[in-house]
């Protein structure tokens, strides 16, 4: 994700990076190469001006439909925020307990921690589609770590792997059954906030919506020279400029961010994320 300072707007007015500049370049620049051959053609050749009212009226239909999608986009990347808001929380609640209530045994405390501090990272790569366990995978049993690896869903062999200490802890006395329960509600939670997580990420927006909407955006924008060419002449180039960037610039917006789980500039910033929670619950464990 990229960081910026939102009242500073010469300080990002330019910036390529993260505008979306370099994915929409070529249908816009196709969009105005097209319009130029309009213009030359009305001029040189045979008038083919249209009435304005139709696109008039298409605009508004199709500005809601931008609205709709970009919104829908965004509500997926806000949710994903907080289910990564709650990933923090809960492993910083889990630590805490058992530095507390487990203290007796350091050692099984650390290493809870240890599971706790790759479980966000586990999540990471399951929702990329890649593996790992982050940097703290060193200093984890090798064996256990590339058992975990090479399980079938790799974050809940780590959330296994966390509820094994707390059984081991209520095994020795360190915890009661209630203190059990109540940690293990954190686990559930981390669990419950990864399958959320996937949930948004393998679920796209319904395909006939998005069709529908990159037809009518295409048909719009190569109509348009049409509608405006009799009124601005030559200018046509430059509106339909104007108006394709910023139309194909908002559905490009949509398509960033309905996936907030992935590498792009726009995308959540979750290697930070992980890197927080390592941090802060090894410094809770005085690890």
């Amino acid at each position: 994700m990229i960081q910026y300072d939102s009242h500073k707007w010469l300080d990002h007015f330019f910036a390529i990076r993260g505008s979306l500049v370099r994915e929409i370049s070529g249908r816009v620049s196709l969009c105005v190469a097209w319009s130029a051959a309009v213009v030359a053609f009305h001029k040189y050749v045979v008038p083919v001006g249209m009435p304005i009212q139709l696109h008039t009226l298409m605009g508004l239909a199709l500005g809601l439909l931008l609205v709709f999608r970009t919104s829908s986009s965004y509500d997926r990347f806000w949710e994903g925020r907080k289910l990564w808001g709650g990933i923090v929380n809960e492993t910083r609640n889990l630590v805490r307990s058992a530095s507390v209530y487990i203290k007796g045994d350091p050692a099984l405390v650390a290493r809870l921690t240890r599971w706790t501090a790759a479980f966000p990272w586990a999540a990471m790569h399951s929702l990329r589609g890649t593996e790992g366990l982050g940097p703290q995978i060193t200093e984890l049993p090798p064996a256990e770590a590339q058992e975990v690896i090479d399980a079938q869903h790799p974050a809940l062999a780590v959330a296994g792997k966390m509820s094994d200490c707390l059984g081991e802890a209520r095994e020795r006395g360190l915890i009661s059954d209630i203190m059990l329960t109540s940690m293990d509600q954190n686990i559930q939670l981390l669990v419950d906030y990864l399958g959320s997580c996937e949930r948004i990420r393998k679920t796209p927006m319904p395909f006939a919506y998005a069709v529908h909407l990159r037809r009518s955006l295409v048909l719009y924008c190569f109509t348009l020279p049409f509608s405006m060419v009799e009124t601005f002449g030559w200018t046509t180039i430059v509106d339909v400029l104007i108006i394709a960037y910023t139309l194909f610039g908002i559905e490009e917006i949509g398509v960033e961010i309905e996936g907030p789980f992935g590498h792009d500039a726009n995308d959540l910033p979750i290697e930070d994320i992980c890197e927080t929670i390592h941090k802060n619950v090894y410094a809770q464990a005085s690890i």
